[in-house]
């Protein structure tokens, strides 16, 4: 199995918020929705994008932005242009005063902005979770992410259906927006050094790419630096340090967090058992299972998997 396959399965757009942003100058929009991972594809015009103590970055057509820290930011025509526009929990729009900006700024299906042909036109994909996988592929990118895709085919393909209204149309766009997301990952992976620890670059190590495979397809094996070492045909020694040097931790320390990481996202599924579950990551007992698992989570499987949601919340801009 692909590693980076396996994790991009985790953060799935499941009726993701998606709209075409137009705006003339001056505008600035500082968001603070808590998304846990944004997408952004500046399509004409430019924008300049800050979040915390960053300099500003700026985008022009054809870049696509990545946005994996949660907290607040602002994408605004000039690098320090005063916030006028506010994006809150839900996707709430608002002016500096408060007022609710949705129905004026709204022009179109899922387009929106302070000008209906304004010159500064982007996408933006907001993922409403990303679950423990996808959160452990997030955890191996930067704050933020900006890599050029000109003529990118998948844009082409959103711009073609952000506007219509058919059968499973939001479907539709879960799934280009997650092929977006891979293409944006994909381009920054292969511009990492050969030296990064970080296990999207593993697959330059033959033997660590192998070790990452075992691991991801079957977690539940009883796995050892040891074993893992014997079945890729090197030296433990080996595998410890090559290991450590391309992820970025040990072996079984990445054993445990995938392990654990697979378990969270299995129990959405209520058919399973958590006996169920806790054999197919490896754990030997439902004890020893719990007792990691709060550990990592700092809740038992049962009270986290009361907490899951029974289904996605609609937010302010989704269109019926």
């Amino acid at each position: 199995m692909d590693p980076l396959a396996d994790f991009l399965d985790g953060p799935r757009a499941r009726n993701a918020f998606l709209l075409r942003v137009r705006m003339s100058p001056p505008w600035s929009v500082k968001v603070q929705d808590d998304a846990p991972l944004t997408v952004v594809a500046l399509l004409h015009g430019s924008a300049h994008f800050r979040q915390r103590d960053a300099p500003p970055v700026l985008l022009e057509p054809g870049a696509l932005l990545l946005i994996r820290d949660p907290s607040a930011y602002v994408i605004a025509d000039l690098p320090d242009q005063k916030p006028a526009y506010f994006i809150g929990i839900g996707q709430a729009c608002s002016g500096p005063n408060g007022e609710d900006l949705f129905h004026d700024f709204q022009t179109g299906m899922r387009t929106w902005g302070n000008a209906a042909e304004g010159q500064d036109d982007m996408l933006v994909g907001t993922y409403r979770s990303s679950g423990e996988v996808g959160d452990l592929l997030l955890s191996a990118l930067p704050p933020f992410v900006v890599v050029q895709a000109a003529d990118n085919p998948i844009v082409s393909m959103l711009m073609q259906e952000i506007d219509r209204d058919g059968v499973a149309q939001a479907s539709v766009l879960d799934r280009l927006l997650d092929l977006l997301l891979i293409s944006a990952v994909r381009s920054w992976t292969a511009g990492l050094p050969d030296d990064a620890p970080n296990w999207m670059a593993a697959n330059r190590d033959t033997a660590i790419q192998q070790a990452l495979r075992l691991i991801h397809g079957s977690p539940d094996k009883p796995w050892t630096v040891e074993s893992l070492a014997g079945m890729v045909g090197v030296s433990r020694a080996s595998m410890a340090r090559r290991f450590h040097e391309r992820v970025g931790k040990p072996p079984m320390t990445y054993l445990n967090q995938w392990r654990l990481a697979k378990a969270a996202d299995l129990m959405s599924d209520h058919r399973l058992t958590l006996n169920s579950v806790s054999r197919q990551v490896g754990y030997g007992s439902p004890f020893s299972f719990s007792t990691a698992f709060k550990r990592r989570y700092g809740v038992s499987p049962q009270e986290y998997r009361r907490r899951q949601p029974a289904a996605a919340v609609s937010d302010a801009w989704e269109q019926p």
